[in-house]
């Protein structure tokens, strides 16, 4: 009875969450499906307080993480991001798709796929409004690259924090050893999508912006290079990068009140609370269900062992769990069940929750905040969203793999 319990609660939050009627939070049905779990017995009070203790710093380094990205956006970055995409495009939009790629892949590193999704998606369907062509090619590569070019950091994702914690690495040794995975991800990504949209890409730009200014937010950028810095160093000295995050917030906060571009309302908004609150919820409830037996169940298709062929089934795995349930929860499940097998095990189920979710809009709560995006330029369905993933997921999860295999070999863990 706790199982189905908590199975009818999972499955009601991620029902509420990939709809949202009326744009309600999705905190709305995952605090009373947490009490619930609780209630019914699925969970301890005090097994609850431990998974919350666990969540919290992830939570917190993600609220300090998406403030960050908001201020960044007041200072003008995604705007300038905007105009040197239209002036990369020189005639052809293959340099426009390679400047898209260039700027979402960085953007997704450094302030997280949600900045890519939210920020950075309306610029590239301006710029392509401008430039009087189609933006399909552009806005895939923006949904692509929110999921497979989050492999890089610990805070370009959610599931990258939560896996930096498991993994037991430090801040540059997880860079240094994902570097291979995210270069390997975005170039197949590159290759598949100018091949899948030849077509659009072959119309020839009619607005010549090459003569636009671009207006670089300079202190911003500054602020973002000293947070990376911060990021490594704090995570030497055992910190929490979260610290770094919040000291990116707070430089960038003040000049932003300062300067009159942003509010205190605008900020807290920007830490999105009952997102936070949905997360925490989650992890109550799929800790929950793991505990009524979804974990023996889960271990019989979990590959044994770290090695090349090991390490892509544990992606595989992870990458259709994702497409059953949502990367997040996927990530929740999956991290206790390969943590004894080591770090290798761990970035593996990374590359499958962070790459697998760009075959269906199931797949992460980023692919529908994209759709919610892009509705109005073009209709993006799930049947085109599903095909042109099937024609990129495999081949991209299967480069990231090998290039995890190469790195663990030349940085070790």
């Amino acid at each position: 009875m706790e199982l189905i319990l908590a199975l009818v609660a999972l499955i009601a939050v991620l029902g509420f969450a990939l709809v949202r009627p009326h744009r309600w939070p999705e905190a709305v049905v995952a605090v009373p499906a947490a009490a619930l779990v609780l209630g019914g017995g699925a969970i301890s009070w005090q097994e609850a307080v431990s998974e919350v203790g666990r969540l919290l710093p992830v939570v917190g380094f993600l609220a300090a993480v998406l403030v960050l990205a908001r201020l960044c956006d007041d200072e003008g970055l995604f705007q300038a991001a905007g105009t040197a995409m239209a002036r990369a495009t020189s005639g052809s939009q293959n340099r426009l798709l390679a400047a898209v790629f260039a700027i979402a892949a960085a953007v997704t590193a450094v302030l997280s796929l949600d900045a890519t999704v939210v920020l950075l998606t309306p610029v590239v369907l301006a710029t392509a409004r401008t430039l009087s062509v189609s933006p399909r090619p552009h806005a895939y590569a923006t949904a692509h690259l929110a999921n497979s070019a989050s492999l890089l950091l610990p805070v370009s994702n959610l599931t990258n924090l939560l896996a930096f914690s498991a993994a037991g690495l430090t801040f540059l040794h997880f860079a240094a050893v994902m570097t291979l995975p995210w270069l390997a991800a975005v170039a197949v990504e590159f290759v598949l999508l100018r091949w899948l949209f030849a077509k659009d890409l072959a119309v020839r730009p009619r607005r010549d912006t090459a003569c636009t200014p671009i207006e670089i937010p300079v202190f911003a950028l500054v602020v973002l290079g000293l947070t990376l810095v911060g990021f490594a160093v704090t995570s030497l000295a055992g910190l929490s990068p979260a610290w770094a995050a919040l000291a990116g917030a707070v430089v960038l906060g003040v000049r932003g009140l300062q300067r009159g571009h942003t509010s205190v309302t605008r900020i807290a908004a920007a830490a999105d609370v009952p997102f936070l609150a949905f997360v925490l919820c989650l992890g109550v409830v799929v800790d929950a269900a793991m505990n009524s037996g979804m974990e023996s169940a889960m271990r019989q298709v979990i590959p044994d062992g770290t090695g090349l062929l090991s390490l892509l089934g544990i992606a595989a795995v992870a990458a259709v769990l994702s497409n059953v349930v949502n990367n997040l929860p996927a990530v929740l499940v999956l991290l206790p069940l390969v943590t004894v097998a080591g770090a290798p095990a761990v970035l593996a189920v990374l590359i499958g929750v962070n790459i697998g979710p760009n075959l269906t809009y199931v797949g992460s709560l980023a692919n529908l905040l994209w759709r919610a995006v892009v509705r109005r330029d073009l209709g993006a369905g799930f049947g085109e969203f599903s095909r042109i993933g099937l024609c990129t997921t495999p081949a991209v999860l299967i480069a990231a793999v090998l290039g995890l295999w190469a790195g663990i070999h030349l940085f070790g863990i």
